[in-house]
């Protein structure tokens, strides 16, 4: 995951990119002096996620900006609730609202989604997961964000798992030669990451289990009783997980399988962001 230096030289930019050489509408017409307060309104009803870094964002634009919160990341929110309330230099405040409203959005946007699965799953051991189907710089507040609302993350990137999905097991011209080069590599380069295989049908399944020393498999736009046929098979030789077209509709279908994990990619690229707003209050 993104470390804490990561994380902070990410909202230094954010900053940099909003407010450029000055925040001019503000400059313009607020003077330098004047102190206000605003509340963070939550305008629907979801999951909220990002106090944390709303939390950053303000104490990196002005340390002396005074936070009242009445909220937690992972709280069920409805239309009407305050987050928090924000006091103290209304250039400030004006400054930090986009930025702060941008990201807790979009994150309790994905959160909301995500604690919607995990409801629908409620009851069986099936976990969800994110995929790398994220926004481009947004990776860690978006996966954050799953984590808030209740499902697990996958691997964050291509350097914590090795996974070979379709395209390296066609290039490496097979999944024998695929695995066994992994293994060489991670021997070789003295690692110890998890494998992942993908696969596309019960035949290859088996494959993989032959070449053994696989940690999970990845049943790969398998139907619900393909995949039962798949678990019999691996018969808890490794973890499963089911990938590909699973939508709210189908997932609680996919659980009562009993696979080990579900990812969506849906979970981060097409997700609606919660509705939220800032206001200036008395």
């Amino acid at each position: 995951m993104t470390s804490s230096e990561e994380l902070e030289v990410f909202l230094d930019y954010i900053i940099r990119e909003d407010i450029g050489d000055g925040d001019h509408s503000s400059l313009a017409c607020i003077p330098a002096d004047a102190a206000g307060k605003a509340v963070l309104l939550c305008k629907e009803d979801g999951v909220l996620a990002g106090i944390s870094v709303a939390e950053m964002l303000f104490a990196k634009i002005d340390g002396e900006l005074e936070i009242d919160w009445f909220l937690k990341d992972g709280d069920r929110v409805k239309s009407g609730d305050r987050a928090f309330t924000v006091h103290g230099s209304i250039r400030s405040i004006l400054q930090a609202e986009r930025l702060v409203l941008n990201l807790m959005q979009r994150m309790s946007g994905i959160a909301t989604k995500t604690a919607e699965i995990v409801q629908i799953l409620e009851g069986t051991n099936t976990k969800v997961l994110d995929t790398r189907k994220t926004t481009p710089g947004l990776r860690w507040f978006e996966k954050e964000a799953v984590r808030i609302g209740g499902g697990s993350n996958h691997r964050f990137g291509l350097y914590d798992m090795i996974m070979l999905k379709d395209n390296h097991i066609d290039y490496a011209g097979g999944i024998p030669g695929a695995i066994q080069s992994v293994k060489d590599y991670l021997a070789r380069t003295n690692r110890t990451l998890k494998i992942e295989v993908e696969a596309r049908d019960l035949v290859e399944v088996q494959t993989i289990l032959d070449c053994g020393g696989v940690d999970r498999v990845m049943f790969d736009n398998f139907t619900p009783y393909q995949i039962r046929e798949g678990l019999a098979l691996v018969a808890g030789a490794m973890e499963t997980e089911a990938s590909g077209g699973i939508t709210i509709e189908t997932v609680r279908a996919y659980a009562e399988t009993g696979v080990d994990y579900i990812s969506m990619g849906a979970l981060t690229h097409s997700v609606k962001s919660l509705d939220l707003s800032l206001k200036a209050i008395n």
